[in-house]
């Protein structure tokens, strides 16, 4: 088992870690790469994108030819996580910033986004979340995005008071947070277990 993640921005090492130890918690052989270039997700059983500046990362992986293969990798089933900028990037539509900043996403995850949606003044906190099939967990958000939308294939796994924070269809799992941030790798083992 391979799991690639998108490594052009953000926390990259941080979801490296958490997966490898994720992976050791299942009892599960399987690799863990980091990756700038073209060739690595194609040859990945999931892929993982991480935080950072959703502007930037949308920019590098259409330049790199990265975004073509995460396409194929959602065509194909395989899972794909996208956390904080991950999740704007995954998403079908955004709010007038992304249009803004015209960032070009990927379209695979049928919500719409709204970037910095807890303002500047409280760019990070910590808060405890229902996570449906994991349970209580202390979610991190930082300058975080939230889901204003969902479509009728999405399913919500969590709310930060009355405002979505993290959500799947079908193969695509999408997180306003950084669960790569705590000890706890539950939501990384979930992820895993998306595996076939």
């Amino acid at each position: 088992m391979r799991i690639a993640v998108v490594g052009v921005q953000g926390d990259v090492e941080e979801h490296v870690l958490a997966l490898k130890k994720a992976l050791k918690n299942l009892k599960i052989d399987g690799e863990v790469v980091a990756t700038r270039r073209k060739g690595v997700v194609e040859k990945s059983n999931a892929v993982v994108i991480p935080g950072g500046e959703s502007t930037t990362i949308s920019r590098l992986i259409w330049r790199d030819g990265i975004a073509e293969e995460i396409l194929s990798l959602h065509e194909e089933g395989k899972p794909i996580m996208g956390t904080c900028a991950g999740l704007i990037i995954l998403a079908k539509r955004g709010d007038e910033q992304v249009e803004k900043t015209r960032t070009k996403l990927l379209g695979i995850l049928d919500v719409k986004v709204k970037r910095n949606a807890f303002g500047r003044q409280r760019e990070s906190f910590e808060a405890e979340i229902d996570f449906k099939g994991i349970g209580k967990y202390k979610a991190v958000f930082i300058r975080a995005p939230i889901v204003e939308e969902v479509g009728e294939n999405v399913d919500v796994l969590a709310k930060f008071e009355d405002k979505i924070v993290a959500v799947q269809q079908k193969n695509v799992l999408g997180l306003a947070f950084h669960p790569e941030l705590t000890e706890d790798t539950r939501i990384h083992e979930y992820f895993i277990k998306m595996i076939e």
